[in-house]
């Protein structure tokens, strides 16, 4: 039918929402992390840290030594286990992910789509890159 719109599906019963509560349900779902738990984490290679900013903002701020570096609109391409397109960091649904943006929101909503995948144990890091930053841990200028 021309100029139709096909409509995902929701949960039945629910109703649109405003991003805040979006991202109070969301969070309700999983135990968020703080940066140097994740630091710890990642130095014990217990987590995966991946860093979802935009690449204007890694050129600015810097890098999490360590961490990958996988654009926000290929996540799920390259962390699902089953797909051809992962990354080889991508071995199984146990995979402990830290997804990381700047301030700790986008990034929630990109781990809440990690555990649609399977990834059960995929987070995102309490207050983003910049709170990484803040806490004086390990960040390296970006390549130029």
């Amino acid at each position: 039918m021309s100029g139709s719109h096909e409509r995902a599906a929701g949960p039945v019963g629910t109703g649109p929402v405003g991003i805040d509560e979006l991202l109070e349900r969301v969070r309700a779902g999983y135990e968020r992390v703080r940066p140097g738990d994740a630091h710890e984490a990642a130095r014990a290679g217990e987590a995966l840290l991946v860093d979802i900013r935009y690449a204007t903002l890694r050129e600015r701020d810097g890098l999490i030594p360590g961490a990958l570096v996988v654009e926000r609109n290929e996540l799920e391409w390259r962390l699902d286990p089953r797909g051809g397109h992962r990354l080889p960091e991508a071995t199984d649904h146990d995979l402990r992910v830290v997804v990381i943006c700047n301030e700790g929101y986008a990034s929630s909503l990109a781990a809440e789509s990690l555990h649609r995948l399977g990834l059960h144990r995929a987070t995102d890091l309490v207050g983003g890159f910049q709170a990484w930053r803040a806490a004086g841990l390990p960040v390296v200028p970006a390549p130029a």
